[in-house]
């Protein structure tokens, strides 16, 4: 069923409360889709990251390979494969803030590059910067995953972390355009300057400043224009049958919806097994009677020892048989 849910989407957030199986989840679709054929990227945004040590891989910033199709029909080269990144948010802040750095010492004249240099350092650990360079680093992955790849599947923070992340988009944008309309009221004065005879020239920094600020602002328009677009982009909502996370995804669900997020599928994970625990099972559907999040439910039995290719294999069995 899931598999059917996402199928023509270019990228798949998949989110829910810690400790629900987002990861395995995750990994299991993007396996499932590169068996048919997808090249699919999976991107950890959790701090707390699962993906190299779920898939027996070392995983970090850069794509790595965790799987490819072996074979094909008909002499045909296979061309399903996985590849993974973890986002690492102590590295996405330094890269964030060294690129700042080098952008401010290139626009601002010598004497003042000290003082940006100990702006930057205090603004470290000062709020929204984290969040600032995470959202960036995750709109990069979205724009070249989405030109890379058929599909990407961003494996997500608990879900407060997700939904700010997700909101974000549309106030970076808002943001960087009032940022280029100050820049273009301070062209019009730069030039209106140099007409009454003035002689400094700034139009090589005004130029390069431009051109960050439109990047960001193409960056951001982007991944916001995808968020909301149903066509495209879609949320998979993972949970397990009991009151507390079924009460937090109802949360998400309506949040998803005021922010313009479509839902596209909920996965109820690790359900016990019906011969093995009746009763167990029985207050398990119970749970999901009341689940009626507008999006369908797929079932996904607990599997054993969840680490290492057969364990995902044996998840991606069950999206695919739940079809």
């Amino acid at each position: 069923m899931l598999l059917n849910d996402i199928a023509g989407l270019r990228a798949v957030f998949v989110g829910g409360k810690g400790g629900v199986g987002k990861t395995s989840i995750a990994s299991s679709l993007a396996l499932a889709r590169a068996r048919e054929g997808a090249r699919v990227l999976v991107v950890s945004t959790d701090p707390a990251h699962n993906l190299g040590h779920l898939w027996e891989a070392p995983v970090g910033d850069d794509p790595v390979e965790l799987w490819r199709a072996t074979g094909g029909a008909g002499g045909q080269e296979a061309t399903g494969r996985v590849d993974g990144i973890e986002i690492d948010p102590a590295g996405t802040v330094d890269a964030h803030l060294r690129a700042v750095r080098g952008t401010m010492e290139r626009l601002l004249p010598d004497r003042l590059h000290r003082a940006a240099r100990e702006h930057l350092e205090s603004a470290r650990e000062a709020p929204g910067t984290h969040e600032s360079a995470v959202l960036e680093r995750v709109a990069e992955t979205l724009e070249t995953g989405l030109d890379r790849y058929d599909l990407v599947v961003f494996d997500t923070a608990p879900s407060g972390h997700t939904l700010h992340l997700l909101a974000m988009p549309e106030r970076m944008t808002g943001w960087t355009e009032k940022l280029l309309a100050n820049r273009d009221r301070s062209e019009r004065y730069s030039a209106a300057y140099g007409a009454l005879g003035g002689t400094k020239d700034t139009s090589d920094r005004d130029a390069e400043l431009r051109r960050v600020l439109l990047k960001r602002r193409a960056r951001f328009s982007l991944m916001r224009d995808a968020l909301v677009d149903p066509a495209r982009v879609g949320f998979v909502l993972v949970t397990v049958a009991e009151p507390m996370p079924i009460a937090e995804s109802r949360e998400v669900a309506a949040q998803l919806e005021h922010l313009g997020v479509g839902l596209v599928g909920v996965v109820a994970n690790r359900l016990s097994p019906a011969d093995a625990l009746p009763a167990r099972r029985e207050r398990e559907e119970a749970e999901l009677d009341g689940l009626d999040l507008g999006a369908p439910v797929t079932r996904i039995p607990q599997v054993d020892a969840l680490i290492g290719l057969p364990a995902l294999t044996e998840l991606a069995d069950a999206l695919t048989a739940s079809r």
